[in-house]
């Protein structure tokens, strides 16, 4: 995480939004979440646009499942593509029914599927030939029929943008590259082969990319429309639509994928209007620019030749896969409040140096930034990270260390919409029957 070194001139009229998280900040503690749901309205608007008129739009839970954020995308008409019973919860309780929810993801458990059943979940991406007889299995058990899309691991473009999903060994989907799966392998008593399920990348800011991909999985899912004789009812092309994660930049545009969607579709699969349903899915190009995280700094100290900017939020509320490589480097920002002061202790000037920028965990692990160049900041200063609406606190070691989460704070047009954070408790649960234990060892 890099800090930009601030201006040295005293700002005239600062950000309304660097006014609005100090604000915050005061009335809610520190660190927190923002969420701008104007943003996240944009996003969605933007996004539905440079699709296909006909098309539908998922949101992916997995990126933020803030009920806020969830409803707000409701009421944008987007649909819920959840991974875990979890999801499911928090897409029922921000207003949408079960029906409305598409339930994917390897590794589904039968009480999992159950549970969706009960809830009136009918539509499913299945990842494996045992994946679809789960999910049969538990839908006749409570006399329903599941529609099942099957989730294709195919060949793709081999576009060089965003992280592969398929295209190689992967947990995910059907291979094809050995031949067309036998219809007959998914004929399951209980479900209904209602479609396919592409997902070939993700995080993909080159819209020629993302398109070369898309038509790959179109004409993937035509041949095998012909090799079955079965008419598709559903064909979900998946996502891949990127957003900065965690510094500063803005949400790429799509708008010129529309037209040569369409016309692949047209060609590829005639007659699909009217008989097709046509979805997409989206998490962090939807709600990542609506987040900031801000965080306070509590000490700036020296130790054997190096400045420590320590702060009150490290990998236990932001990146907390980092660790492991999976997300970038993060950088932050002061937010344009005054004029930053002198390093304490010191009569320096605004000279950028380096500084490692550290979370308050007892852990030599929890290093936001080994070297950033930056103004060393002073106690009690407000950085703010940009872009982490998605893959923010529910993607981090909440757990860790036992510290609170931070607050997550909801706002439009200036206003607060509410406030809350998640807690982690622990559930007693009633002993196990002994005899039931005994007989299921």
């Amino acid at each position: 995480m890099r800090v930009d070194s601030p201006t040295t001139s005293v700002p005239t009229d600062p950000p309304a939004e660097d006014l609005l998280a100090a604000e915050l900040v005061r009335r809610y503690g520190s660190p927190l979440y923002v969420y701008d749901l104007a943003r996240v309205e944009r996003a969605a608007a933007d996004l539905r646009a440079a699709l296909p008129a006909e098309a539908h739009l998922y949101y992916s839970l997995k990126a933020n499942p803030h009920p806020e954020l969830v409803r707000t995308l409701r009421l944008a008409g987007c649909r819920p593509e959840i991974c875990s019973t979890g999801e499911l919860a928090a897409a029922l309780a921000a207003g949408f029914d079960g029906a409305d929810c598409l339930y994917g993801g390897p590794g589904k458990t039968a009480g999992e599927v159950r549970e969706a059943l009960l809830a009136g979940v009918r539509a499913f991406s299945v990842e494996s030939p045992a994946d679809l007889r789960r999910v049969g299995a538990e839908a006749r058990a409570l006399g329903v029929t599941a529609r099942c899309l099957l989730r294709i691991n195919g060949t793709g473009a081999g576009a060089g943008v965003g992280l592969r999903m398929t295209g190689g060994p992967s947990q995910f989907g059907h291979d094809i590259t050995d031949g067309l799966p036998d219809l007959a392998e998914l004929t399951v008593d209980g479900t209904e082969l209602s479609g396919l399920h592409f997902f070939p990348l993700t995080n993909a800011a080159d819209p020629q990319g993302l398109l070369a991909e898309a038509v790959a999985s179109i004409r993937t899912a035509a041949a095998l429309e012909a090799h079955w004789g079965l008419p598709l009812r559903m064909l979900d092309l998946g996502g891949g639509f990127a957003c900065p994660y965690a510094a500063p930049g803005e949400r790429p545009r799509y708008d010129g994928l529309r037209e040569p969607l369409t016309a692949a579709l047209d060609e590829h699969l005639p007659g699909w209007r009217g008989r097709l349903e046509l979805a997409f899915e989206s998490g962090r190009h939807l709600v990542g620019d609506s987040g900031r995280l801000i965080c306070t700094v509590t000490e700036v100290k020296e130790s054997r030749g190096t400045t420590y900017g320590v702060l009150d939020s490290g990998i236990n509320h932001l990146g907390g896969l980092s660790g492991v490589g999976r997300l970038p480097t993060l950088r932050a920002e002061p937010l344009s409040l005054a004029r930053p002061q002198p390093f304490v202790g010191t009569d320096h000037d605004d000279a950028a140096r380096r500084v490692a920028l550290v979370g308050p965990l007892c852990t030599p692990a929890d290093v936001i930034s080994r070297a950033a160049e930056a103004v060393p900041p002073r106690p009690g200063a407000l950085l703010a990270v940009p872009n982490v609406g998605a893959y923010g606190a529910t993607a981090s070691l909440l757990g860790f260390l036992s510290r609170p989460a931070p607050v997550e704070v909801t706002v439009r047009d200036g206003r607060v919409v509410g406030a809350d954070r998640l807690a982690l408790r622990r559930e007693p649960l009633p002993d196990l029957d002994h005899e039931h234990f005994h007989d299921h060892a």
